[in-house]
């Protein structure tokens, strides 16, 4: 049988596996949890949680041992290097200026609609094209397609007409920033009624554009929309896993996530902060529109603490969960690979392709909200000013749960093979390369079991959130 086949039957066996997986979770799920609070429902489960959590994860420790058998580096080496090069400069050029334009004109129209425009969130232009426009459809079309924000960023177009390079870039500051900047917007987004009030999304918008301009300004658009920029960061890193990259020559067709195998996505620790705080803000967004975050904030507040003060302390301990857990694994892989390689150089390594399980995640969290809103951000922009009463609204079928638990197994899936390349990569030996995924797998395994258990248990309001 030839090596082809070989791995073509193993990759058959991990997804019949995850649909295996999927099948025990039937109607776990009804609906993605929805921190933006514009929409989403929840079904119950109808399976014991103990055993949907155990198939969940016990799909990720199989999928990690079949990958484990793939041990011919010409195999595992093609996954990386087969691409599709389509020069299309005159093409770019063009689709650069068309988006450029649609992106000044999009920021333009969310600040004047949500100043002139309805009050009700709901009814709001400005507020649907926030967050299912650009939150949820133009994330996931990032991740599944390509990366559009280089050309679409209103910023960076506006910076660049302006003055700009004031000032050096500091190199310790790294992407600082950006995670700075990503922690405080998933903190606004669930302590300020952004998704309620079109003002208050405008007052956000008008601080954001302040603070960005600001920066590029000081330290040109170039390296200020590479490092410090939160949103050019995050729309960078979830463009690493699409299959159509953007090269010098024009675009490249990829496998799927095969670009987070390479050592260029992931650079410096601040940018592995920025990929856990990816993963984690999902896991808090989902954690705190459930009955046991609700209670767990209640009774925090109960203690005397501010809600605000509350929510922000959840979110930087969780992160900071995440961060020690990560860097645990990658101390225990040093170990065991028996490697005289730095503990932060394999986990500069090992954490691009956690940006496979933070797509997973996003998909699992937005596809049902954006199919659910979708019609009302059309009925909305078509009448900005005067949308209609009662702006169209899809429901969900029943058996929408099995694509949001798909969502999540598969790029757990990915997130272990493009582990297993990284680790053939990096070491000489086959036994080696193995035992040096065994931490990582661990952890994966963790943040699956966590995921599906916030998309199992009943959804509830988030508590002391304005609406």
């Amino acid at each position: 049988m030839s090596e082809r086949s070989v791995f073509a039957r193993r990759v058959g066996i991990a997804c019949a596996l995850t649909v295996l997986a999927v099948g025990a979770g039937a109607g776990v799920v009804a609906a993605s949890n929805v921190a933006a609070g514009l929409g989403g429902s929840r079904g119950d489960t109808s399976v014991p949680t103990w055993l949907y959590l155990a198939t969940g994860g016990g799909v990720i420790g199989a999928s990690a041992v079949l990958t484990m058998l793939v041990t011919d580096r010409r195999t595992i080496g093609r996954y990386h290097d087969d691409t599709l090069s389509l020069p299309l400069e005159r093409l770019r050029t063009a689709g650069s200026l068309l988006l450029g334009t649609i992106g000044v004109g999009a920021l333009a129209f969310v600040i004047v609609v949500g100043l002139f425009g309805p009050p009700n969130g709901s009814f709001s232009a400005a507020v649907l094209l926030t967050f299912v426009g650009g939150r949820a459809l133009l994330t996931l079309g990032t991740y599944a397609v390509g990366n559009p924000w280089p050309a679409l960023n209103p910023w960076r177009r506006i910076a660049t007409a302006l003055p700009n390079g004031y000032a050096t870039y500091p190199d310790r500051l790294g992407s600082w920033p950006a995670v700075g900047g990503l922690l405080a917007l998933v903190w606004l987004e669930l302590v300020a009624p952004l998704s309620s009030s079109p003002r208050a999304l405008v007052a956000v918008v008008v601080a954001y554009s302040a603070f960005t301009i600001g920066g590029a300004v000081a330290f040109t658009p170039e390296t200020w929309f590479r490092k410090g920029d939160p949103l050019s960061v995050w729309f960078r890193l979830y463009g690493a896993v699409a299959p159509i990259q953007r090269t010098d020559e024009g675009l490249e067709l990829r496998y799927p996530g095969s670009r987070l195998g390479e050592d260029d996505v992931v650079t410096d620790v601040s940018l592995v902060a920025f990929v856990l705080a990816l993963v984690w803000e999902l896991t808090y967004s989902g954690f705190v529109v459930t009955a046991p975050g609700a209670r767990t904030v209640e009774a925090l507040v109960g203690l005397g603490f501010p809600p605000r003060l509350v929510y922000l302390v959840l979110l930087l301990a969780g992160f900071g969960v995440f961060w020690a857990v990560y860097w645990i694994a990658a101390e225990r892989t040093r170990e065991r690979a028996e490697t005289y390689l730095s503990r932060r150089y394999l986990g500069l390594r090992f954490a691009a392709p956690l940006l496979a399980i933070a797509a997973g995640y996003h998909f699992a969290h937005y596809a049902g909200f954006s199919i659910s809103l979708w019609p009302s951000l059309i009925d909305t922009v078509a009448a900005p000013l005067n949308p209609p009463e009662n702006p169209t609204e899809y429901a969900l079928t029943s058996w929408f749960g099995y694509v949001e638990i798909a969502g999540i197994l598969l790029g757990h899936v990915l997130a272990v093979w493009l582990s297993h390349t990284v680790s053939f990569d990096l070491f000489p030996g086959k036994l080696q390369a193995i035992r040096s995924q065994y931490p990582f797998i661990v952890v994966m395994i963790f943040f699956t079991m966590i995921s599906l258990y916030l998309v199992s248990v009943p959804g509830a309001e988030a508590a002391y959130v304005p609406s």
